[in-house]
């Protein structure tokens, strides 16, 4: 399987302040350090780290909202830094953020999900089915007619997903787009990137704070510092507890009950990462 996404060596640090005296402050750390990382097509990778950690950064690398300071990025093959390639890049690659209003721009659902299109310059017939065909795969077609301002948080956030589809990108990358949502909220948008990557194939980079979330993805990937610390399946990266809390970051709940049950001297697995097989792990040892 090839590589959606490439970066090589990344280097990138934010502008320094200027201070009063109208002459840049002594210069900023670099936020990524020597970040080299491939996301294979069609993979969905959960990306985590706490504030500060570099995550959303390396994320605005991929649509190529910030540029490298050092090393590149490659998406689909294409060097972010070609000014030339922007165009594509970002339609290759489709951005979903945290606050789905700050993506909504118009005052009709279906208007908004053809926004994009339109501004790419889309015949009306395709356009009319991109987005009819978009609003159908995150279950909003019933709400295109609505106001987005009448809909809930998750129901916005899956407007915004669709007016991303509607581009046809074969990668998303989304940036904690649940946390501003209450639990329903977030159940149907991660359940909607999950019916995007199983069926459709679209590449998906999902930046959260959310462990559950990231358990459900193929690969998880820890950021700490502006480099890469922990890359390998959730199971595998969850069960280092010790590892995940000293980087300020917690793991699944089921996966912290398996990992306390083993420190009172309990035969359990230190992978567990569903219910499903916490279930089956006590029932297990309750047999014993």
């Amino acid at each position: 399987m090839s590589d959606m996404i490439e970066a090589k060596h990344l280097v990138f640090r934010y502008p320094a302040e200027i201070g009063e005296d109208g002459k840049p402050a002594a210069q900023n750390e670099p936020i990524l350090k020597d970040v080299s990382l491939s996301i294979e097509r069609g993979s969905f990778t959960a990306i985590l780290g706490h504030n500060g950690s570099g995550k959303s950064t390396f994320a605005k690398h991929i649509n190529a909202i910030l540029l490298p300071e050092e090393g590149t990025v490659l998406v689909d093959g294409m060097d972010t830094r070609d000014e030339s390639k922007l165009f594509d890049i970002r339609q290759k690659a489709g951005m979903v953020f945290q606050n789905p209003d700050n993506q909504i721009v118009a005052t009709i659902v279906e208007e908004d999900v053809a926004f994009a299109p339109e501004n790419l310059g889309v015949e009306p017939q395709e356009i009319r089915r991109r987005v009819d065909e978009a609003l159908h795969t995150v279950g909003m077609y019933e709400y295109r007619n609505h106001a987005p301002s009448q809909l809930s948080g998750g129901q916005k956030q899956r407007v915004a997903i669709a007016g991303v589809i509607a581009m046809q990108p074969d990668c998303i990358v989304l940036d904690e787009p649940t946390a501003m949502l209450d639990p329903q909220g977030r159940e149907e948008v991660i359940e909607t990137i999950h019916r995007l990557n199983r069926e459709q194939g679209i590449t998906i980079v999902l930046i959260t704070h959310y462990m559950e979330e990231a358990a459900q993805a193929d690969r998880v990937v820890v950021i700490d510092g502006g480099k890469v610390v922990l890359d390998d399946v959730p199971a595998k990266v969850f069960s280092q507890v010790d590892r995940m809390k000293a980087l300020g970051l917690d793991v699944p709940q089921v996966t912290e009950l398996a990992w306390e049950l083993r420190q009172a001297g309990y035969d359990i697995s230190p992978e567990i990462i569903t219910e499903d097989a916490c279930l089956a792990a006590l029932e297990r040892l309750l047999q014993m």
